[in-house]
Order: C-alpha cells, then structure tokens, then sequence
C-alpha cells in the first residue's frame, strides 16, 4: 500500500507558527534565514503566513525571465519606442494588467512589513514598484476597467512612501528634509482631485490627514527657535518704545542669525496609523505601526 506523501508531516507548517500567535489589528512580521542561507521575511496571518523574498518579486519569481511583470511590460513598451519612435499600438490586455495587479498585491504585503521592520529605503523601492505599475495602466490599459481600477489605492501609496522617506530623513536627522517631503506628500495626494475639489480632498483623505498629523506631531516636539522668541521680544519692545532694549535685542538677532545652528535639540518621530487601510489584499491589518523608542539626538539640517 503506498505510503501518504505527508505521513511524517514534512509539510506542516506548525512548527513554523508555534509561539508566534496572531494578533489582530497589528502586522505581525519576522525575519528568518532560509533554507538558502539567505534572509526571508514572514507575514503572520490568522491561518498561516507569507514568506517573501527581501529583493525581486518577493514570490522570488522570474515571469518571462525578467525580475518581474512590470519590468517585462516596460522592457516592451521601449522596444516599442526604439522601433516606431512613439508608443502607438502599445496596450495591455486584461491578462497583462491583471499580472500586474496580482503582482502589486505581493509588493503591498511586503512593503508593509517592511515599513514595520523600519526598512524604510526598501519600502520607497516597492512603493515606487506600485506607483510605476499604476501609471503604466492608467496609461496603456485596453479597457476603462484596466485603467481605473487601481487609482483609488495612488494615495495610499503615495503615503506610504512618503512616511518612510521622512522617517529615513528623521532617522539621519534632517528634520527640514522629513518635513518638505511630508508637506509634497500632501500636495501630491491633493493633487489626484480636479482642481474644484482639492479643498473637499484635503479634508476627506485619510492619508493627507496622516501625513498632517505626522507634521504637527514633528513640530511639537522640535524646540523652540531662540530668533522666534528675540524677534517677538524686539517687535514688543518696538511696540511699547523701549528702543534701548530693542537696540539691545537687534544686535542679539544679528549675533544669533550670524551664527550656526545649535546641535540636537528633537527626538526621531515615525508616525503611526494607517498602515493598511483601503487594500483589499490585508484587510485584517488596518491600524498597524510600530514606534520607534528615542535615538541619539543628531543635528538638525540647515
């Protein structure tokens, strides 16, 4: 009598999940080494979990023999452009699109994890790979269905990568640097809105929100600036016509801005909420994030 394949239970994946229990609301991610020698990453879900490779397609993949679908996609649309000079009659079909969807969902499971691992350069590579793969349907795609039907998650995407690449600034200590880019995050987002309802997109995107309330958080804990505060007394001074102590506070104004900036001064701050809101692909992950605890203070940017 043959044998079950399994008998001796080489397949079961209990031992992989025993003492990590899920946790709903919450990403739950690892790193491990495989069987390759090389690093993997896992994603805990409530029945079992993803395993993704940390480069490439995360399924370790080669469709076509390329790195990866839209790679494939785009080496065809610039042959295309090497051979007619423009992209006429470049399109891609319902199959290609949906191979492209089906591969974003494998980019969002593992930038995500990635974000909570604070592998934030990592997450902006995969975030980039959704944006591109976004664009080329929008553009190429042979039905409306195929063009429109992944617009609705550009924002959150947009988000995602913008936080990582202010909390990499952050972590550097380039607080002006984290803050510019979470200001262009918010224009961008508000951007996707025609030009009537950017005000009403501003105020019902939660993404836009997150990255404000990821400002407001950044501002509070930086220090007060000393030329805001002599300026205000100088102005005071001005006002109530004590022009020998506004004489005295210009000549300090003077010094202060002659001089450079003061070292530290703010901790590192990475945001939180939103992590998976509005995919489909992750639905029980909707207010996953990961704090950081304080770092050595660093200097602030010019």
């Amino acid at each position: 009598m043959k044998k079950p394949l399994n008998e001796f239970g080489a397949l079961d994946i209990s031992s992989a999940l025993r003492g990590w229990s899920f946790q709903p609301g919450q990403v739950n991610v690892r790193l491990i080494r495989g069987a390759d020698g090389k690093p993997k990453l896992q994603l805990r879900l409530d029945l079992g979990l993803l395993q993704m490779e940390l480069s490439g397609r995360p399924d370790g993949k080669r469709p076509h023999r390329s790195v990866s679908e839209l790679e494939f996609q785009t080496r065809k649309l610039r042959k295309q452009w090497e051979r007619r000079g423009d992209d006429g009659g470049f399109a891609l079909t319902p199959r290609d699109c949906q191979a492209l969807r089906e591969e974003s969902a494998m980019f969002y499971h593992r930038y995500l994890s990635l974000f909570v691992l604070e592998q934030y350069e990592s997450v902006v590579r995969d975030t980039q790979h959704n944006l591109d793969v976004l664009d080329l349907c929008s553009k190429y795609g042979r039905s409306d269905h195929d063009r429109t039907c992944l617009e609705q998650y550009r924002p959150y995407v947009i988000m995602m990568q913008v936080r990582a690449k202010g909390c990499e600034a952050l972590r550097k200590g380039y607080v002006q640097t984290a803050l510019a880019y979470l200001r262009g995050g918010v224009k961008l987002i508000v951007k996707i809105a025609p030009d009537g309802e950017r005000r009403k997109q501003l105020r019902r995107s939660n993404e836009a929100q997150i990255l404000l309330d990821m400002i407001r958080q950044i501002r509070r804990q930086l220090p007060p600036d000393p030329r805001r505060i002599v300026q205000k007394q100088l102005k005071a001074a001005l006002a109530a016509e004590r022009y020998e102590e506004a004489a005295e506070l210009r000549d300090e104004l003077l010094a202060m801005e002659a001089a450079p900036p003061p070292a530290g001064g703010h901790r590192t701050l990475l945001g939180k909420a939103g992590l998976a809101k509005g995919h489909p692909e992750l639905a029980p992950a909707k207010k996953a994030a990961k704090r950081s605890g304080k770092r050595r203070e660093k200097p602030e940017e010019k």
